[in-house]
């Protein structure tokens, strides 16, 4: 017959484990004591700071849905870190933040880029777009009045600080029409300061010359009303535009010509005949830089050799480091060779020396006319090893195979000693012979440890930025290209080449290159991984 007592018994929870215990102790010692809750503050106290600094950076900024996400996150670290019950998130919380940011806000950022005319002439807002044509077109009033004028800064960024003729003091800035100054002192009847802003010295006006001239204070909200601008630093003048902006008609009139560039949805006001004011702004265009990427013929033909260069540069170099690494690896893991520690330690030196530092060696000892290879060991021959487009191709899988052939070995050395020796002998007791031993014993077990490795190698060499671009900078140049692209070029020099260089630089095509390039990283590697998982039976 059961009892309350054993009802209650029954009911009640298991007593925690010894190593429960143990756990739960742990955990409090982390959590607790008089150094733990100071390291804490301090760390807490600088990523707050941090985080205060930016929501007043992106406040002036007006990026409310970043500082909200700013906001959110500090809130959530603060209530982990001074949690006693959030162990795990402690160790978490740092690796996810950075994960976010270095990794998935990158990639993301890249793929929004990808679907945007983002580049030269297109990076900013319609609004910026009006504001920059209409002060590029400045011409002074005759007949303006004068104004006096106070150059000011405020957080980095130079101002006019304007005494109109009637004696009022206004400010502004580039991208901030004049308004009314809040505190202004005045020194007779020139305003000289303002509340908030800094007023610079006559010193400082004069190493600033090239940025106060080109100072253009909007005089009002209407872009068509002018600007002021001074040329000394002192006396301002009233600039109007020589294009009218009619925000109603989104058009642009040129006052000079009557020409009407109207906005047609190509983030640039166009004429009838096509011709376009420069800049633009950003717009979002779906997927016309994919198609423009594999469909516009002046890039199909670039594009192709250099997609081709590149798996064969990565094959190459997977295929060739590997193969010298293995042999050296067993030629020194012979227990018959003497010192093999010393011809360890020097096979492993250009692994030492930083990649892009080997790289510049290189290509001094690989120059045509004063070259070490040219000049001494070939006796004055003038070998175009980087200028001619075959040469240079073979010189860059030269010097990839010096780099990368010590990586090869040391992983090929572990994975050969990790081999059991019982192996070999059963199979020599059997009779087989040592190529038979090494292609149907060691090599099938080198390749479980090894084949992860040389996947992660094609990977990195599909995109060895370094190599080529200390090297030969991708030339010599396909001068019949139109985009800046050479004959030893691989997919991600051509990506920062459309990005940063040339006179129209194009981040969103090169962006949606980027994500092709990591589209085909990623289904490579995939299938590979799974091609890989049957070496694992071999355990």
């Amino acid at each position: 017959m059961s009892t309350a007592t054993d009802d209650v018994r029954e009911d009640a929870p298991p007593k925690p484990t010894k190593q429960q215990r143990r756990a739960a102790n742990i955990a409090d010692e982390a959590s607790g004591g008089i150094k733990v809750l100071l390291v804490k503050l301090v760390g807490l106290g600088i990523v707050d700071a941090l985080a205060l600094y930016a929501v007043f950076v992106l406040a002036m900024h007006e990026q409310w849905l970043v500082l909200g996400l700013v906001a959110v996150v500090t809130v959530i670290v603060n209530w982990i870190y001074f949690s006693r019950k959030k162990l795990p998130a402690k160790y978490l919380t740092p690796g996810v933040i950075f994960l976010v940011v270095f990794q998935v806000f990158v990639l993301g950022y890249t793929a929004y880029i990808a679907f945007t005319n983002y580049g030269t002439g297109h990076n900013g807002s319609k609004e910026q777009a009006v504001s920059s044509l209409m002060a590029s077109s400045l011409e002074r009033v005759p007949d303006s009045p004068t104004y006096g004028v106070t150059v000011v800064e405020r957080a980095g960024e130079l101002g006019l600080l304007v005494t109109d003729p009637e004696g009022e003091a206004l400010v502004g800035t580039n991208e901030e029409p004049l308004h009314e100054a809040s505190g202004a002192e005045f020194d007779g009847d020139l305003a000289v300061s303002a509340e908030g802003w800094t007023s610079l010295k006559f010193a400082d006006v004069l190493a600033r010359t090239d940025e106060v001239t080109a100072l253009a204070v909007p005089y009002s909200e209407d872009p068509n009303d002018g600007a002021i601008r001074t040329p000394d630093g002192s006396k301002g003048y009233l600039y109007t535009s020589t294009l009218e902006y009619d925000a109603e008609a989104g058009t642009m009139t040129d006052l000079e010509t009557g020409t009407v560039y109207s906005d047609t949805g190509v983030g640039a006001f166009t004429a009838e005949n096509g011709d376009e004011l420069l800049p633009g702004w950003q717009i979002t265009i779906g997927f016309d830089n994919f198609v423009r990427a594999v469909t516009d013929t002046r890039l199909a033909g670039p594009l192709v050799y250099v997609t081709l260069w590149t798996f064969a540069f990565a094959l190459i170099s997977v295929a060739s480091t590997f193969f010298l690494g293995l042999f050296l690896a067993i030629t020194f893991n012979d227990m018959r060779m003497r010192g093999r520690k010393g011809y360890r330690v020097l096979m492993i030196l250009p692994y030492a020396i930083p990649s892009f530092l080997s790289a510049l060696v290189w290509a001094g000892m690989m120059n045509k006319s004063f070259g070490f290879i040219n000049q001494v060991l070939l006796g004055g021959a003038e070998v175009p090893w980087l200028t001619d487009p075959t040469l240079a191709k073979v010189s860059i899988i030269i010097v990839n195979l010096w780099l990368g052939f010590p990586y090869m070995f040391l992983v090929c050395t572990g994975a050969l000693q990790s081999i059991p020796e019982e192996l070999q002998e059963a199979a020599t007791v059997d009779g087989a012979k040592p190529w038979a031993i090494f292609r149907l014993i060691k090599l099938p077990l080198l390749l479980v440890s090894v084949a992860p490795l040389l996947i992660a190698s094609f990977a990195f060499n599909f995109n060895n930025f370094n190599t080529i671009y200390m090297l030969t900078d991708g030339g010599p140049r396909d001068a019949n290209a139109p985009i800046p692209v050479g004959f030893t070029d691989i997919l991600i020099t051509m990506v920062y080449k459309v990005a940063f260089t040339g006179e129209n630089r194009d981040y969103g095509l090169a962006s949606a290159y980027s994500i092709i390039i990591f589209i085909v990283v990623a289904v490579i590697s995939i299938i590979a991984f799974r091609r890989t998982k049957s070496l694992e039976e071999l355990n």
